[in-house]
């Protein structure tokens, strides 16, 4: 399912028009990213949790030269999804 997909299905289950629905998403979406970008956790509860990780520094190797190369520590974005999630998704 991409997003166009997913604004139509909110759209109906929600009863209302596409364009409410898409800036509804966008706006989940952007504040999500923004609140994980400041270094902060979001939960919604029996959905999951989007938060930041660090990684830490660390040697690579280039594999067709067999180079060794330093990968320089980072923080991404990680979801863990929650126990309700899970049961839905494993068809309990």
């Amino acid at each position: 399912m991409n997003k166009e997909e997913l604004v139509q299905e909110i759209s109906k289950k929600a009863n209302v028009t596409q364009k409410e629905a898409a800036e509804v998403l966008s706006s989940l979406i952007d504040t999500i990213q923004k609140t994980v970008s400041k270094g902060k956790k979001v939960t919604l509860v029996g959905f999951g949790t989007f938060e930041p990780r660090k990684r830490a520094a660390r040697t690579g190797r280039n594999p067709q030269t067999g180079k060794e190369l330093k990968i320089p520590a980072k923080t991404v974005p990680a979801f863990s999804a929650g126990k309700k999630f899970k049961t839905v998704v494993n068809g309990k």
